[in-house]
């Protein structure tokens, strides 16, 4: 039989997607570990219904990120296909960290783990995988340091891009000036051209602290 479906099914399929696109932008604005009552509240909904749709925070972020996450996953592929390594790592960074500057969801899911969300688990393989294959290319092309790690390089960007929402605060690109101090420490013969984006002030770093805190500003 054809028709409509029963009123009661697109009432949840409105709430549905209602809930995971304003769980989408509550992520982006204090990270994952916004309450989900405030989610359910912005949405004009009970927190019954929320937990109906999604009985676990994970369920939820799995939900919410799938695409964006599909997004890096595409920028890595298309950075392995560069013919020079080094390019393709360097363009495959900027293009994960302006992602991270503009959202707290994110970056909380490319710099830490939470259980239970698999497209997350998919990233962060693949992410993995990216630098190794641009990190082996790349030594064996002269241009990356031959006693440089893939886990040296996780390392290094995790740190970084815990602090680049706060950074990003003060200066919009601010990121752009560790990274390129970053890179240069990958390079098999450091020596980068001028840093981009000036030096933070006293003022500015001070604010970064304060954003970093366990009370930051949402």
């Amino acid at each position: 039989m054809g028709g409509r479906a029963p009123t009661g099914r697109r009432d949840a399929l409105r709430n549905r997607k209602l809930l995971t696109q304003t769980a989408r932008e509550v992520f982006a604005e204090q990270g994952l570990d916004a309450p989900l009552d405030v989610i359910a509240r912005r949405a004009g909904v009970g927190n019954a219904t929320l937990y109906r749709h999604f009985p676990t925070r994970a369920s939820l972020v799995d939900e919410v990120f799938r695409d964006a996450l599909t997004e890096t996953m595409a920028a890595g592929a298309r950075a392995r296909t560069a013919e020079d390594a080094w390019t393709g790592l360097t363009q495959y960074l900027h293009t994960v960290f302006s992602t991270l500057a503009a959202d707290r969801g994110t970056n909380d899911l490319m710099t830490t783990s939470l259980e239970g969300v698999t497209s997350l688990e998919a990233v962060h393989a693949h992410n993995r995988d990216t630098i190794a294959d641009l990190l082996r290319r790349g030594q064996a092309q002269g241009t990356v340091r031959p006693d440089l790690t893939t886990e040296d390089v996780l390392f290094a960007l995790a740190a970084l891009g815990r602090v680049t929402p706060a950074l990003s605060t003060v200066a919009p690109d601010g990121w752009t000036r560790p990274l390129a101090l970053l890179l240069d420490g990958f390079r098999a013969h450091p020596a980068a051209p001028a840093l981009p984006e000036p030096p933070l002030t006293p003022a500015q770093f001070g604010t970064v602290l304060i954003e970093l805190g366990p009370h930051r500003r949402h």
